[in-house]
């Protein structure tokens, strides 16, 4: 098996990697950051968001896997505790895929899309941002406050769920709408509530001014400067997660709250 391994860097994150390669290479697999067939991510979910988009070119052909070491483990399976029963898996066993669709957003101005596999989200800190959204083509509502967040099923655990939306079960495939502190008042309204739409849904952002707006994709954020129109579905792309054992999600989600 050959396999690279991403890592948060700290000096106790760093000492679990140099196990981690030194008994899989004891054990007949081989390094190899370039084509890796694994890619192991110690740290926490941001070092696993990280890692995958380091692999976004070749991400259909990958498996990741995550190790346990900071703050926030909701992708990973094993903790820096249970690293003997994590490398013993590795090394003895056949994992289970579970796989998460990426979502692909693209950008008037921009001459290729980008994928995220928490959330994209529109933000804007330095003045209300007034857009309209369209689903499929047909005009939906007029949002005016901080901005919008537009989530996955992996996602709804992360940004989405501190905008009070839903948390989505584990093998449902749908996307999640949700304003980011909205104005309410007499003269604007619009629904203000979280919206889960099915997986085939295309969703459009325009604004005739995303000056001081922020796009932001996981952990990534770009400035939208002269753009007018942001569209966001799911792509052709998924994060395949190789599940060495059993970890439900409802233990992961107990660990989380």
């Amino acid at each position: 098996m050959r396999y690279a391994v991403v890592k948060k860097l700290d000096e106790n994150t760093q000492r679990v990697a140099e196990e981690v390669t030194r008994r899989l290479n004891s054990g007949g697999w081989t390094a190899d950051e370039q084509h890796p067939e694994l890619v192991i991510c110690i740290g926490g979910d941001g070092t696993l968001l990280y890692g995958v988009h380091q692999y976004m070119e070749s991400i259909n052909d990958l498996m990741f896997l995550g190790i346990h070491t900071g703050t926030l483990g909701f992708f990973t399976d094993y903790t820096q505790d249970e690293l003997d029963v994590c490398l013993n898996d590795l090394l003895t066993s056949v994992p289970r895929i579970n796989s998460s669709p990426l979502l692909k957003i693209e950008v008037d101005t921009w001459d290729a899309p980008v994928y995220a596999l928490n959330e994209m989200r529109i933000e804007n800190v330095i003045r209300s941002q007034n857009m309209d959204i369209y689903v499929d083509g047909e005009y939906f509502e007029n949002c005016r406050g901080s901005g919008i967040c537009l989530s996955t099923q992996a996602g709804s655990t992360a940004y989405n769920r501190s905008l009070k939306g839903a948390v989505i079960d584990s093998g449902l495939s749908v996307m999640q709408l949700a304003e980011i502190t909205p104005i309410q008042h007499s003269k604007h309204r619009s629904l203000g509530n979280p919206y889960i739409m099915m997986e085939n849904r295309r969703v459009r952002m325009v604004s005739e001014d995303f000056r001081t707006a922020m796009l932001c994709y996981d952990h990534i954020a770009v400035p939208l400067e002269s753009a007018r129109e942001v569209r966001v579905q799911f792509s052709d792309k998924y994060v395949r997660f190789a599940r060495y054992r059993e970890y439900s999600y409802l233990k992961r989600l107990k660990n989380l709250y």
